[in-house]
């Protein structure tokens, strides 16, 4: 049997011996650099619009730093492996500020609904930029991150499964509208060899993942799984599995991975959270575009961090906050910007859509198979 716990917060690769494996022979992009920054800016624009308009959202401004005695920043997951950018600053000051680069804004999100005045059924959305310095460095994942980061304020009924399938839905239909509008303006993007979105997503529980290949990692699972179904929001992404292993880890203080659920056919579940994965046809693999979920409550809160250990936390101000009923209730996510367009684009490395820094052992690699990153 394959290592599952190895598989639990990892990209899924390695080394860089994987990568050359697994990135393209024969790639060529359809776009020039010059239309590739006009064709992603269209997208963004197009996202941004119709994102707002689709979830009655509006586009506020978004920190990239935060105090660090807030809890404020997101740990990403709870194993401790992905720490944020430290730093002191605030010169003059007797003891300066300790500061952190964000690795999200998913907390300060729900506490900025508050500051926005946002009803039930209003929300924001942020162009959000972030460092996460502990990724291994591969084909779609950077140290540089930037994301739609979107929250929204939900009444205590629509803390359901049916609200939040309703909610992706939604989501999906702007990412699929923002493809067509890629397409009509760049025709040459609709290849046959790489078939548009499909109309619909397939709703799917992690528990039933594992039910369907119960000897694989979770890497591995959806990779078999969407050769099958291009297109996948699976729920229930952070309490663990049938085997011992969640599908994957989660913080434990923003999505609800323990809430009672019923499948479909009436089976128990929990979770009211999850991913959309689709089919990547340029880079034959899995390609994750967004996580999102239904917040937690003082008590799902509690419950989640009792089971991963993390009492500590609820002396933070944030977790205070929520304990004290004095933020709203919420719904939200993030969209992964450079994923999106990397998607859309027909593009074979985050590196041909956005600047960072890359090893030198990856640049060398991308350059053998034709694939160039922007510097």
């Amino acid at each position: 049997m394959a290592d599952k716990r190895a598989d639990l917060a990892g990209p899924g690769i390695g080394t860089y011996e994987e990568v050359a494996r697994i990135l393209p022979r024969g790639y060529e992009s359809l776009l020039t650099p010059k239309d590739t920054m006009r064709a992603l800016f269209g997208v963004k624009n197009y996202i941004e619009e119709n994102l707002c308009q689709e979830l009655n959202l509006m586009m506020v401004q978004v920190p990239l730093i935060v105090d660090r005695d807030s809890g404020v920043n997101d740990m990403l997951d709870r194993d401790g492996s992905r720490t944020p950018v430290e730093f002191t600053c605030g010169l003059g000051l007797e003891k300066p500020i300790d500061a952190q680069v964000v690795q999200a804004a998913t907390k300060w999100k729900r506490l900025a609904l508050k500051t926005f005045d946002c009803a039930a059924g209003e929300g924001i959305c942020t162009d959000m930029k972030a460092i996460r310095k502990d990724y291994f460095l591969d084909h779609d994942h950077s140290a540089y991150v930037d994301q739609w980061d979107w929250e929204k304020t939900i009444t205590a009924e629509q803390r359901s499964l049916d609200f939040l399938t309703e909610t992706v839905q939604r989501v999906w239909k702007v990412l699929r509208g923002a493809e067509s509008h890629a397409q009509h303006r760049y025709p040459q993007l609709k290849d046959r060899r790489y078939p548009s979105l499909p109309d619909e997503l397939t709703f799917i529980h992690a528990e039933d993942i594992l039910e369907m290949y119960p000897d694989l990692p979770r890497k591995e699972r959806e990779m078999k799984l969407l050769q099958e179904y291009p297109a996948v929001f699976i729920y229930g992404i952070g309490r663990p599995l049938a085997d011992g292993y969640p599908h994957e880890l989660r913080a434990a203080d923003y999505d609800d991975w323990v809430t009672a659920t019923k499948s479909k056919d009436g089976r128990p579940m929990h979770g009211l959270n999850g991913d959309i994965l689709v089919w990547n046809h340029v880079t034959g693999r899995r390609h994750e575009l967004s996580s999102m979920g239904i917040r937690v409550t003082g008590e799902t809160l509690l419950e989640q961090l009792e089971m991963s250990g993390q009492m500590e936390l609820v002396e933070q101000p944030y977790h205070k906050a929520i304990l004290n009923d004095d933020v709203p209730l919420s719904i939200g996510g993030g969209i992964g910007q450079s994923r999106v367009y990397m998607l859309l684009l027909r593009k074979a490395h985050l590196g041909e859509v956005g600047i960072t820094v890359w090893p030198k052992e990856l640049k060398r690699i991308c350059v053998a198979r034709n694939i160039h990153v922007l510097q």
